[in-house]
């Protein structure tokens, strides 16, 4: 398991940077396969991957992207609006052949995995965007990685047993410290290549810390839903890893939080 587990997490990380090397349309591609896949996933759970609530998810989550390819956000409100009025009208017609938390969790599908993942794309055409969409994998893969690390040598008390018994206290510290200290080095290593951005080594370690605290938030609530329904994976796409959502959950809730920090920075 261990070996397949690196096989893959090795060819999933020379992936991603090929991927986000590319960027622009590439990455946009990219982003909005992996936001469908992910998408199906959820919709798994509840059997509607196929029915025709699923269908229109997707068709919503095309359209979402094609607004913000064409940068016509000011349409975004309209697409929810129409979409959740639609999802209603199919709930009514067809009565009662859905269940009203099958509509939820299509609704909740195309913000929870499609929106959030769409700001890796988002990060990445912002000024300086190739330098910044980094640190969205650091404070998410990063972190990970340091808190794990942490966690196994130094971790004693448990953060929350019920929910992940292997997360402690140590090790959650140790992911902030670590995203933080990687967002500072990163900075380092770049040098003058920063030229938008005043104090890049303190905003990257401020983005890289904030970053690691939501994503592992984000990695507890993926948690969450998956003790919900009883499953230990949301797919088997990435072999050791799962599915999209298994290996995307911490990224899904880190892509925004680093948008809007280096936005308001």
């Amino acid at each position: 398991m261990f070996k397949t587990r690196l096989i893959s997490g090795i060819i999933l990380l020379a992936t991603a940077i090929t991927v986000i090397l590319l960027g622009d349309n590439v990455l946009f591609g990219a982003v909005l396969v992996i936001s469908l896949v992910g998408m199906t996933e959820l919709y798994k759970i509840l059997k509607v991957e196929k029915a025709l609530l699923g269908i229109v998810g997707y068709l919503a989550a095309i359209g979402y992207y094609i607004l913000i390819y064409f940068k016509l956000d000011k349409h975004l409100l309209l697409l929810f609006i129409g979409f959740l009025l639609l999802l209603m009208v199919l709930y009514v017609i067809t009565y009662p052949r859905y269940r009203i938390e099958q509509v939820m969790t299509v609704f909740f599908g195309l913000f929870y995995v499609n929106i959030m993942l769409s700001y890796i794309y988002r990060v990445a055409i912002l000024e300086d965007g190739a330098i910044l969409v980094w640190l969205i994998f650091i404070g998410a893969w990063g972190s990970d990685t340091c808190a794990y690390a942490v966690g196994m040598l130094f971790g004693k008390h448990k953060i929350a047993p019920k929910l992940s018994p292997k997360k402690s206290v140590e090790g959650c510290i140790g992911g902030v410290i670590g995203a933080a200290l990687l967002g500072y080095v990163y900075a380092i290593i770049l040098g003058n290549k920063i030229v938008g951005i005043a104090n890049p080594r303190i905003l990257f370690a401020i983005i890289g810390a904030s970053a690691s605290v939501i994503s592992q938030i984000g990695d507890m609530a993926a948690s969450a839903i998956k003790r919900n329904y009883d499953i230990k994976d949301y797919g088997k796409l990435i072999p050791g890893h799962g599915g999209i959502l298994d290996r995307f959950d911490s990224i899904i809730f880190t892509a925004p939080i680093v948008y809007y920090l280096a936005v308001f920075f």
